[in-house]
């Protein structure tokens, strides 16, 4: 890539893509890849893409220019109009191929990924489809809001009285494309010391699923009925001017809010020190808060709470999140080459920079240029263990994002060694709810389970001179150091970014603070509904008559992935230069991207995106419906002509299907009515058989099931996306997997269970620090180290 004198290398610079696309998931990984440094070129159909055309708010875009959305997406990017040798030529000589389409279609394409690893074995082929490529519903047609149903996603959201929600917005899409660059670059890293290539096949539904909190677990581990939809109590409540997003993860958080809103008496009652257990009491906890909140502006409490170092924030929408202090401070939103602004991408590197902005490109500018030469190489490529072996990474994280991203390193075959402290154990293992009838209840955390697999763990004192210097030798022998505290932490500890490069001057500093190590925002605390809250992705979820509804956590594993994407591409710089750095992801600046089409769309058209509860945006006729039984849903999808077609005769042909609704203008114009109708049918119907009538037909259905039941799912468990593992303290469970089909000569992703605390002190600080019995005592003895919880009660 061509850049300017002076200007700062980007991480992948060379890194050859081409990508075959028609979703979003499949232009965002080109996305990330482009503003990473690699060269991508997109192979589109002769009119174009259709996101080309695409506007969220139905808004027309001039005939002749691709909508600004597209230009998000597809900015530097090179396309082509490719006949099939063309296009095998094109792929002969890409590093990476992302392509999203089932196996029926990718063959319909010329597509065949294992001809082309015979032909190219260390090429990497990435395929995105909605439920994979095998499995008993790998041909059905879906949709992401009949994917977010069969995750589980709106089975768990919403008041009971009313239907279930789904997260508005298309967060998968951002989550399935995210997903492919990583295990791109996972891949690429073995090519790069002599592997083979691979296909990875990943499944839409997957992951989507990844982004609930393994509540499967939630179910076994604390021996509670499956979770059934209910909303945060406070979440999203109104002020004196406006509403206001609360967010509570721990006890103590509580604790503190009640003293805030001047609610002692709150304070009296157990079961509100956990989320879950305020859904009971959800009456009396507005009742006593509401006078409170009433009297006092958006602002006022929001600084009050900081106060508290409470995460409270102001709720953003697509006219509001450009004009955020902390947004202009950082300077977050850069200028498209097409007139608008964008959020820049989600990562700062301290010795590397993001490509420049490129033009979008036109349909087919590309096409006189040649192909890419195929890379040869003297030797043929040796080896298929896993992609990341022999990387080490010492990671301090904890709650959801940050353990979701080494949760994925781990997975792909990275030494992750988890560091807490007695004095300080990882948060998520007891702040959802705990067992009281078990001695080790600290070690029944569901969220710590899920995402904490193939890990070792060690306790740490880093307060402690003896800790510090301990974790400063571990740091010396590793290629990443990863966490995500508030800056003033590593700071406090004297172990910043210059400190582990002056031990390790090619490690990996990856920091994840909520906002930014510098900025207005700095000290602020958050968590993942927070950036929900102030991305705009709260604003778009939920019923129009209603207060927005938090998604609830679902951009915890989004920020984790992009964490992960962003270390890879960090650790291929250091290979070819040797050279380590910071690597900064601040979680609101990856929601911001995830939510970039609302400000996108408020500069370029005025409009701002709001809630349609579950209905369809322009010509989708799209909701979730009642059927017969106790409270069963369905969720369906109908995006054209040919799935309104295959609706009606399911429906039967009545008469009011009539000729006026084959198209989507007549349609679009009794949407209502279709809706209404569709209510009726549905309340009469048995849900598994609608289901399974809709997709016979070719319509995508689903049905709305509780998140804690999706370990029933028959997709899931033939892709083998949950393992067992035997805990020493919980017995056998069903673990999350990456939404990536088994790699060639794999037999399982999860290779240990989650580690009990401080489970690896011995075999971690002698074999890598060289410490003998009679030093690992001593530290046991002075609470440097050890396995229980120091000073917490039950």
């Amino acid at each position: 890539m061509r850049r300017e004198p002076g200007s700062r290398p980007t991480p992948l610079d060379g890194l050859r893509v081409v990508e075959v696309s028609d979703r979003i998931a499949g232009c965002y990984c080109g996305k990330l890849l482009v503003d990473a440094g690699a060269q991508v070129r997109k192979i589109e159909p002769r009119q174009g893409d259709w996101l080309r055309g695409y506007s969220a708010s139905c808004s027309p875009v001039p005939d002749g220019r691709p909508s600004p959305f597209f230009s998000y997406l597809n900015a530097g990017k090179r396309s082509l109009t490719a006949d099939p040798e063309r296009l095998k030529a094109e792929l002969a000589g890409a590093d990476v191929v992302v392509v999203t389409a089932t196996r029926a279609r990718a063959a319909a394409l010329g597509i065949d990924p294992g001809r082309l690893l015979d032909e190219s074995p260390r090429a990497i082929v990435v395929t995105i489809s909605d439920f994979g490529w095998n499995g008993p519903y790998a041909d059905r047609a879906a949709s992401e809001f009949t994917l977010q149903a069969w995750a589980g996603s709106p089975g768990f959201r919403g008041d009971p009285a009313g239907p279930p929600i789904a997260i508005g917005g298309d967060l998968g899409e951002y989550m399935g494309g995210v997903y492919a660059a990583f295990g791109a670059l996972a891949v690429r890293r073995r090519v790069e010391q002599g592997g083979r290539g691979e296909h990875l096949d990943l499944s839409m539904l997957e992951a989507i699923t990844a982004m609930q909190s393994s509540e499967w677990l939630h179910s076994q581990l604390l021996r509670v009925p499956p979770v059934r939809r209910t909303l945060e109590v406070p979440s999203i409540e109104p002020a004196k001017d406006g509403y206001v997003g609360i967010t509570m993860v721990t006890g103590q958080q509580w604790l503190d809010f009640v003293a805030m809103v001047e609610c002692p008496q709150l304070e009296e009652i157990e079961q509100l020190r956990f989320q879950i257990g305020r859904w009971a009491y959800r009456d009396l906890i507005r009742e006593q808060i509401g006078p409170w909140l009433a009297e006092r502006t958006v602002d006022e409490i929001v600084e009050l709470a900081q106060l508290f170092r409470l995460p409270i924030a102001a709720l953003g929408n697509g006219s509001t999140i450009r004009d955020l202090d902390y947004v202009r401070q950082r300077k977050v939103f850069v200028r498209n080459p097409a007139g608008f602004h964008q959020p820049r991408p989600p990562w700062v590197m301290s010795a590397c920079g993001p490509a420049p902005l490129g033009a979008t490109p036109a349909v087919g500018e590309a096409d006189g240029e040649s192909p890419w030469r195929r890379a040869e190489s003297e030797s043929e490529p040796t080896g298929v263990g896993l992609p990341l072996e022999g990387v080490r990474i010492v990671d301090l994280t904890a709650f959801w994002a940050g353990p979701a991203a080494t949760h994925l390193l781990a997975a792909f075959g990275a030494d992750v060694v988890k560091v807490e402290s007695i004095q300080r154990p990882d948060g998520i293992r007891y702040s959802g709810g705990m067992r009281t009838d078990v001695d080790d209840w600290w070690e029944y955390g569901w969220v710590f389970h899920a995402m904490n697999t193939n890990k070792r763990s060690v306790t740490l004192d880093l307060g402690s001179d003896r800790g510090r210097a301990l974790f400063l030798r571990l740091a010396a022998g590793a290629d990443v150091v990863i966490e995500n505290f508030s800056p003033r932490v590593m700071e406090n500890f004297g172990l910043t970014a210059d400190a582990l490069l002056n031990v390790n001057p090619k490690l990996v500093v990856a920091r994840m603070p909520a906002f930014g190590l510098e900025g207005p925002w700095r000290d602020r605390v958050g968590f993942a509904p927070t950036m929900e809250q102030i991305a705009g992705l709260a604003w778009v979820t939920g019923l129009p008559e209603a207060p927005p509804v938090t998604p609830r956590g679902a951009c915890d594993p989004l920020a984790g992935v992009h964490a992960a994407f962003a270390v890879l591409a960090a650790l291929s710089f250091a290979a070819r230069t040797g050279s380590g750095q910071q690597v900064e992801l601040p979680m609101l600046e990856t929601v911001l991207n995830a939510t970039a089409v609302q400000a996108i769309e408020s500069e370029v058209f005025g409009v701002t995106l709001g809630r349609r509860g579950n209905r369809g945006h322009c010509e989708t006729i799209q909701n979730i419906y009642r059927c017969a039984g106790d409270d069963d849903w369905i969720a369906v999808t109908v995006r054209d002509d040919v799935q309104w077609r295959a609706l009606v005769g399911v429906l039967g042909g009545p008469a009011w299907c009539d000729e006026s609704l084959a198209t989507v203008a007549g349609r679009r114009e009794r949407a209502d009515d279709i809706d209404r109708r569709l209510h009726e049918w549905f309340a009469g119907q048995p849900r598994e058989s609608a289901v399974q009538l809709l997709a016979g037909a070719g319509v995508p259905a689903a049905p709305v099931v509780s998140p804690s039941l999706v370990t029933e799912n028959p997709q899931l468990r033939d892709r083998g996306f949950l393992e067992a593992l035997d805990h020493p303290s919980t017995g056998a469970g069903l673990y999350p997997c990456p939404p990536f089909a088994r790699l060639a000569g794999q037999d399982r992703w999860l290779r240990r269970p989650p580690p009990r605390l401080g489970a690896h002190n011995e075999e971690v600080l002698r074999d890598l620090c060289g410490l003998t019995e009679q030093e690992l005592a001593d530290l046991a003895r002075n609470e440097v180290i050890g396995t229980r919880p120091k000073g917490l009660k039950k």
